[in-house]
């Protein structure tokens, strides 16, 4: 897993890709948001979708849920970015348009859209 920390339009953030999930349950997820902001300050994570397991995008196996909310708790916002055009399932296509209208999750094709989301004004 590679860290990278960034700052753009007053608002850190850590970019997080791995060639393996980080993102396997909740505890996962909230130990990497953690690690995070003790090693950068930022509570804001850019993550490549490769650094999430496959389960995240089945919304029935409710760990979408657990992270979005445990992330919600602890004020961490987060967006991931990849290729989702492979997924049909029209809950998780519902999921992701819901997500990027709101403030605090998003799913992004690229990069540098993420980074965009995350520091442009609520």
């Amino acid at each position: 897993m590679k860290i990278e920390s960034i700052c753009e339009n007053g608002v850190s953030l850590a970019v997080i890709s791995s060639d393996e999930p980080v993102i396997i349950d909740g505890p996962s997820a909230l130990d990497l948001a953690m690690t995070v902001k003790y090693q950068t300050g930022a509570s804001a994570l850019v993550l490549d979708k490769e650094a999430v397991c496959e389960d995240f995008f089945i919304l029935s196996s409710g760990l979408a849920g657990d992270v979005l909310q445990k992330y919600i708790n602890y004020h961490i916002r987060a967006a991931i970015y990849g290729d989702y055009t492979r997924y049909t399932s029209k809950p998780l296509r519902d999921f992701i348009y819901e997500s990027n209208h709101g403030k605090d999750f998003f799913f992004t094709a690229t990069k540098e859209e993420a980074i965009q989301k995350l520091t442009q004004p609520r």
